[in-house]
């Protein structure tokens, strides 16, 4: 069965429930004949293999109570679209498809590149709109402690909410610009991991993301399937903000226009001061 191939009828969204939830596992790996492709750049402090070998893997799927807070995030979100502008995608097979599992196809990378204690992970996600991929990783991995960074004050309502329906405890939600929380000692710095997904272009992104980021923390922008070019422009930006490229590595998510990507960046000194500079201004004029 294609997993884009869902009716609107109630009966062919349920059925997009009961087949979508219990096949969206995490860190998976495919036979080496089948296996995800990875594009590995020289970085000086990485191996530059592909991904390793698939025993070493682990295979973790969501347990029926995690199946349950997706299935209350999908309610909320589809019932709150009809009031504001939350998602263009209104169907509820393509909101499990293009949304919760592209949201949860940023963990393999996040934890294959991370090099830490995995279970007690700040991860700040930027830009959070609808809280994707927040909210679903929230409900994914129950032991990291995140922070949902939205702009808009109607978005952020939806957002609380969203944390009480699906009794989320690991969550909190900041309502502000990230130009103001990146200057801000309570958050500069101060996360594991800062994650984006269609918020901006990369050079844009990064000044966004990166001083929220500790040193040797990652900054990872989910994209469409050819990043080159932001890559490349985004290059200058990312090292004046004290990071550089560890991979690009395609994820297990199909967009509209194909395949799906993850471009991951490691913190490696501090960011200067001056950044992020004054709301607005890495908009309009970025690095």
């Amino acid at each position: 069965m294609s997993l884009c191939c869902f009716s609107s009828s109630t009966a062919a969204a349920a059925a997009a429930r009961r087949f979508l939830l219990p096949h969206l596992f995490l860190g998976r790996r495919r036979h080496r004949h089948d296996q995800v492709r990875y594009t590995i750049l020289h970085h000086p402090r990485t191996h530059t293999t592909a991904a390793p070998p698939a025993a070493a893997a682990s295979t973790t799927r969501l347990s029926p109570s995690q199946q349950r807070q997706v299935s209350l995030y999908v309610d909320a979100l589809l019932d709150w679209n009809q009031r504001m502008n939350l998602t263009a995608v209104t169907d509820e097979g393509e909101v499990m498809t293009r949304h919760v599992a592209d949201s949860l196809a940023v963990l393999p990378p996040l934890e294959r590149a991370y090099r830490g204690d995995l279970g007690g992970m700040r991860l700040v996600d930027v830009g959070s709109g609808a809280g994707l991929p927040g909210l679903i990783l929230a409900v994914a991995r129950p032991s990291w402690k995140f922070t949902l960074l939205e702009s808009m004050q109607k978005r952020c309502l939806f957002l609380e909410h969203a944390v009480e329906v699906m009794g989320l405890s690991n969550v909190d939600v900041v309502c502000d610009r990230a130009e103001n929380v990146g200057q801000s000692p309570d958050f500069r710095e101060a996360f594991d991991v800062a994650v984006a997904r269609a918020v901006a272009e990369l050079k844009v992104l990064a000044e966004y993301c990166l001083p929220l980021v500790r040193i040797d923390g990652l900054f990872i922008a989910a994209k469409g399937h050819n990043p080159h070019e932001e890559i490349k422009n985004a290059k200058s930006a990312v090292h004046k903000l004290g990071a550089s490229m560890l991979e690009i590595c395609d994820v297990e998510s199909m967009g509209p226009h194909g395949q799906r990507t993850a471009v991951v960046y490691i913190k490696e000194c501090i960011t200067p001061k001056k950044y992020p500079r004054h709301p607005g201004t890495p908009s309009k004029m970025p690095l």
